[in-house]
């Protein structure tokens, strides 16, 4: 097992010190984005059929569940986006060190009203112009002469969600360079419910919680420049790598002192990455390939803490290099 900067005997010290290695305590405290939350959500109802281990899923948003990932209050932190370095230093005052897991991919997917018949297909360019820090566009005109003359309502994550870093990132080509006069909410059901409630509406989150809505939002197509083929997101064309720039890994952070010390913990993570390839389908996400959860689960198993991605996140990194990077 190998666990870097920390001692095996402070480990064990850190570990009874916070009360990691009582017997009595079952309990696995999760919290985090909402992206992650209904696979990680059903990865602890499978688990606790058959463990008497009580798991308690939040979905506060990627950075509010690593601020208290960080304080060291849960065991496993969802995440759809990479940890950031103020998070990476936060963690490291804390003495908490932890194992970065890819677990599926997502595809942010833009929506509008069903009842929206003038937009048939988007460029990166016009997600930026109608997003960007600064965006003056409040009408469907704006963005396209020949749209109607309506008003656009814009709906999106909060700025604590990793959705909206990786939007943000993806599109306007910075983390938390994005315009802020929308209607902002971490939940993403309150997003669904204003496009669905707003004809000339806009809103983009996981593919899941479209598949779940499709029936009276519609998706539209990106294209990654004028002239390029706009592409529907799907597992087609996430696995082929043809939905661009908006397909994305998305991760559980696990305190590697909870995986080495808590057996409830490291039992909960060996069954949510044996099961992840079923139950990320079953909630409409993207499995990882075979190779790549092969990958992973060697990853947990040697418990090599830290990050591939050097506290910034980067667009398009496929999860074996992401990996390989950790030594």
């Amino acid at each position: 097992m190998i666990l870097k900067s920390l001692g095996i005997a402070a480990l064990i010290a850190t570990a009874f010190t916070s009360g990691l290695v009582e017997a009595a305590d079952k309990i696995i405290k999760i919290d985090g984005s909402s992206t992650v939350y209904p696979i990680t959500e059903a990865v602890a109802e499978e688990f606790q059929k058959s463990q008497k281990i009580k798991v308690t899923v939040g979905e506060s948003g990627t950075g509010s569940g690593f601020k208290k990932f960080c304080r060291g209050e849960t065991d496993v932190s969802n995440a759809s986006r990479p940890i950031s370095q103020k998070e990476i230093d936060a963690c490291k005052e804390a003495g908490i060190q932890f194992i970065e897991l890819p677990i599926a991919f997502d595809a942010l997917t833009v929506v509008v009203n069903d009842k929206n018949d003038w937009i048939k297909s988007i460029t990166v360019e016009e997600l930026k112009k109608i997003w960007g820090p600064g965006s003056s566009v409040k009408n469907w005109k704006q963005v396209n002469p020949a749209y109607p003359d309506k008003k656009l309502g814009l709906y999106g994550p909060g700025t604590a969600s990793g959705t909206f870093d990786y939007f943000s990132e993806a599109i306007n080509g910075k983390s938390k360079a994005h315009r802020t006069d929308y209607t902002p909410s971490e939940d993403d059901n309150v997003l669904v419910k204003g496009v669905t409630g707003d004809t000339g509406g806009m809103a983009y989150f996981g593919m899941a919680y479209y598949e779940e809505n499709k029936d009276k939002l519609r998706a539209i197509p990106v294209a990654v420049k004028a002239g390029s083929p706009a592409v529907l997101p799907s597992v087609k064309t996430v696995e082929d790598g043809t939905y661009q720039p908006l397909a994305r890994p998305i991760f559980i952070y696990v305190n590697a002192t909870a995986a080495a010390f808590k057996p409830e913990v490291k039992a909960f993570i060996n069954f949510y990455l044996d099961n992840a390839p079923e139950l990320v389908k079953e909630v409409k996400y993207v499995p990882l390939p075979a190779e790549d959860y092969a990958a992973v689960k060697a990853h947990f198993k040697a418990n090599k803490p830290g990050t591939g991605f050097g506290g910034k996140n980067e667009v398009g990194i496929k999860v074996g290099d992401l990996l390989s990077r950790i030594k």
